[in-house]
């Protein structure tokens, strides 16, 4: 299947009677799904994998239905689901085999997809319990970014992003509590598109951090992410996080002209790597000849709100999820993964009340601040590190890799991390924009307007080319 049919494929714009026709296509690009898996299993994007002449007869069954009337609008689209997120049928491991169980259904998420057509081939890797933003804390080895393998992939949904980035699916779903919806994208070229909190069912998600948990979308241009949002959104009442917006702005919210929150030259941190900031500066340029104005923000609100992620009792919320799963002192975890965890011993529920009044403090602080904005934009992360600094320093690195993504869903913000530019080392580096709740479609306007001032060459759908 070439790159211009998957591409109207995903959003829908091909004849369908067409696609029907040609069935041969989708079960050609299903054949080429695995055969690029199975030459590049040394990306570790994978943990399971359905067989491929199950997905194939699958989307035989698809093509028959499709053939009665109907309506398929994903017809034999393969994706992938990050390995926290229930397929039934399929172990749901969370990157920790001794958690193992076979769910008998879907999460809400997938059922959406597999109902419109699409082909769900398997399940990818992850930090452990998604607790990371690296993808090196998975016990089925580290996810390196696409662009270059010394380099980390970003996580904790590194294989979603890595599978999509490689061309092994059209798109995956991740999920993103502190980042991880985000981080990846901006490691490996992509979009990543990170919903309102409860904007997306997660109703079949292993809990992280259940109230700040969300499902996110992992794709190759911001037109599939939103045509897949599309899909997956809606209010679900046996998800008690699930939730009804207020007010949902649609994508001309900020159209044609908009200001856009940016970082004053004294916050922006780039850990060491200043080139970095370059980009960003370059970035906020080509938002501004798109028709947006420039305004400066104190980035202290976002700053403060970030460090109570994981300098902060929100790590016993993920405390408690998890030891409800397992026995977060047993051999199961992997160390890194219990030592953030014991960490939450040292917060009492005096310091949790403490903070959370902290935090509506903030959350007020930043409605100021984009009461004068439409979108935030800020790096997706400071600076790319490589799988070797990580492993030397596992904590550190990764919560600097959080600097601009950990304070999101504390504070209620949707976000889009869109590619960007690449740094003289050849690693991308992407930007994200960011607005307060059900601002979703406004932000997926602009970052669109953003993409297509590249030209949008380097936004090719890499699947089936």
């Amino acid at each position: 299947m070439s790159q211009s049919v998957a591409r109207s494929r995903i959003n829908s714009r091909t004849n369908h009677e067409a696609i029907v026709r040609n069935s041969s296509l989708l079960l050609e690009a299903i054949e080429t799904a695995y055969d690029r898996i199975e030459a590049e299993r040394d990306r570790n994007c994978w943990i399971h994998l359905r067989p491929r002449e199950e997905a194939l007869e699958q989307c035989r069954k698809l093509v028959a239905r499709a053939r009665t009337g109907e309506n398929l609008p994903l017809l034999g689209i393969p994706f992938g689901v990050k390995d926290n997120i229930d397929v039934e049928g399929m172990p749901t491991t969370a990157a920790c085999p001794a958690f193992s169980y076979t769910p008998w259904h879907s999460a809400h998420s997938v059922e959406r997809l597999t109902a419109a057509g699409a082909i769900c081939l398997g399940k990818t890797n992850l930090d452990q319990f998604a607790t990371g933003l690296s993808g090196a804390r998975s016990p089925h080895g580290p996810c390196a970014s696409v662009a270059d393998v010394r380099y980390v992939a970003g996580g904790s949904s590194s294989g979603s992003a890595v599978a999509v980035a490689a061309g092994h699916v059209a798109f995956a779903l991740g999920t993103d509590t502190g980042g991880s919806g985000r981080i990846p994208a901006g490691f490996n070229d992509i979009v990543g598109i990170k919903p309102t909190i409860g904007l997306v069912s997660s109703r079949g998600l292993v809990p992280n951090c259940p109230t700040i948990d969300c499902v996110s979308v992992f794709c190759n241009s911001v037109s599939d992410g939103e045509a897949i949002l599309d899909i997956i959104e809606g209010f679900d009442f046996e998800d008690p996080y699930s939730r009804q917006p207020r007010t949902f702005f649609p994508a001309d919210a900020a159209a044609p002209s908009f200001r856009f929150g940016r970082l004053a030259t004294s916050d922006l941190e780039c850990f060491g790597m200043p080139e970095c900031g370059e980009l960003y500066e370059h970035a906020c340029e080509r938002f501004a000849r798109i028709g947006g104005t420039a305004i400066e923000v104190d980035f202290a609100p976002f700053r403060q709100a970030g460090e109570l992620m994981f300098s902060g009792p929100w790590v016993a919320e993920r405390h408690s999820a998890i030891a409800s799963l397992v026995d977060v002192e047993s051999n199961s975890l992997l160390d890194v993964t219990r030592t953030v965890l014991a960490s939450a011993a040292g917060y009492s529920a005096i310091d949790t009340f403490g903070a959370i009044h902290r935090l509506h403090r903030l959350r007020r602080s930043a409605e100021a601040i984009f009461a004068g904005i439409d979108a935030l934009v800020v790096p997706t992360a400071p600076r790319p590190f490589t799988l070797e600094e990580m492993q030397r320093d596992p904590i550190t690195l990764n919560n600097r890799l959080g600097y601009y993504s950990y304070f999101a869903n504390l504070l209620d913000l949707c976000g889009v991390a869109i590619p960007n530019a690449t740094l003289p080392n050849g690693m991308p580096m992407g930007v994200t924009l960011l607005a307060p709740a059900w601002h979703d479609r406004a932000l997926i306007g602009l970052a669109r307007r953003f993409e297509a001032s590249a030209g949008g060459a380097a936004f090719e759908l890499k699947f089936g080319g």
